[in-house]
């Protein structure tokens, strides 16, 4: 469990895209939540988020490189694809990540809350044939569910006075979760070394994470709280700064930085390489400087449903 006390959190788009119903007493608020969970885990691999296909378009309108200009209009003809004929944009189905917003006033069992989203993803990946990316790390055994021991991976905050359940589902593709580093600076590695880890890390990845890339950076907290932190930072509408304006800062010229390396789309040049940088931070020992990096693809795979004490369930990013 890790807290959002100290940082930004991604809310609620302003348009939302769908709304249902479910019940809410006993067992049909649990299938109910099954249900929602099926819906989000089709649609993050399916309908990809607005602000992500207009960082496409602005990357093209952009691009100087011919071949620069012709990937990304690949990617955007995945997308129109996929919206067409509902066919998932990349076959990697990724490892499910949730990241809970539990309000106070919502009445929930934490325990049949996760078996419930669990089974979920389950549904979802018999119902639409998606593909199972999950195996035990030593056998390799696949239970063709895109579920196993620890995983959905759950990361829970609270939030204080609501009555309404936030949930944000963003399935990682392994191209980019294997491009994930930490790096234990100390505080006389200053804000130098952290620049200097983030652009060895995204160098180092080159065409591995499918560039351009949202990349996710964490500071502070302890070693496992500062790769929780980064995970959520792609989480955040691409492009849209911290609202702590020295992080906001920090954010832009990392990008700016990223993007003058001219690794490209998929790693063959231009101008485009990160899309965005999102920073997350947590407050640190004296002595520490934590700092990690986790990169997201192109697509930016997201999908959020907030699921109110009335049974009213709103869908978006």
């Amino acid at each position: 469990m890790d807290s959002l006390n100290q940082n930004h959190h991604p809310k609620m788009a302003a348009d939302v895209t769908a709304v249902t119903e479910i019940g809410t007493s006993g067992g049909a608020l649990y299938e109910g939540l099954a249900e929602v969970s099926a819906v989000l885990y089709k649609q993050a691999l399916t309908v990809l988020p607005p602000d992500v296909r207009s960082a496409i378009s602005r990357a093209d309108a952009h691009e100087s490189d011919r071949g620069a200009k012709i990937r990304l209009r690949v990617m955007a003809n995945a997308v129109e694809t996929s919206d067409r004929t509902g066919i998932i944009v990349c076959q990697d189905t990724g490892i499910p990540v949730y990241f809970l917003g539990i309000g106070t006033a919502f009445p929930v069992n934490g325990a049949l809350l996760e078996q419930a989203l669990a089974q979920g993803i389950e549904r979802a990946t018999q119902r639409y044939s998606l593909r199972s990316s999950i195996v035990h790390p030593l056998t390799r055994q696949n239970p063709q569910t895109n579920t196993g021991q620890g995983v959905p991976i759950y990361h829970v905050h609270f939030l204080d006075g609501v009555d309404w359940l936030d949930l944000l589902l963003v399935p990682k593709g392994s191209g980019s979760e294997n491009m994930s580093f930490l790096a234990m600076l100390t505080p006389a590695d200053g804000i130098a070394g952290v620049k200097r880890f983030v652009l060895e890390s995204v160098i180092g990845a080159g065409a591995k994470p499918c560039p351009p890339t949202i990349v996710g950076v964490g500071l502070g907290g302890t070693a496992d709280e500062c790769m929780a932190l980064a995970k959520r930072a792609i989480a955040r509408p691409v492009g849209e700064p911290h609202p702590d304006p020295d992080i906001a800062d920090l954010e832009q010229r990392l990008a700016e930085a990223l993007n003058a390396t001219e690794i490209g789309p998929q790693g063959l040049g231009g101008s485009t390489t990160a899309f965005a940088v999102h920073i997350e931070y947590a407050y640190t020992h004296i002595s520490m400087n934590p700092v990690a990096v986790n990169i997201q693809c192109w697509r930016g795979e997201r999908a959020r449903a907030r699921v109110h004490a009335s049974g009213r369930v709103e869908y978006g990013y």
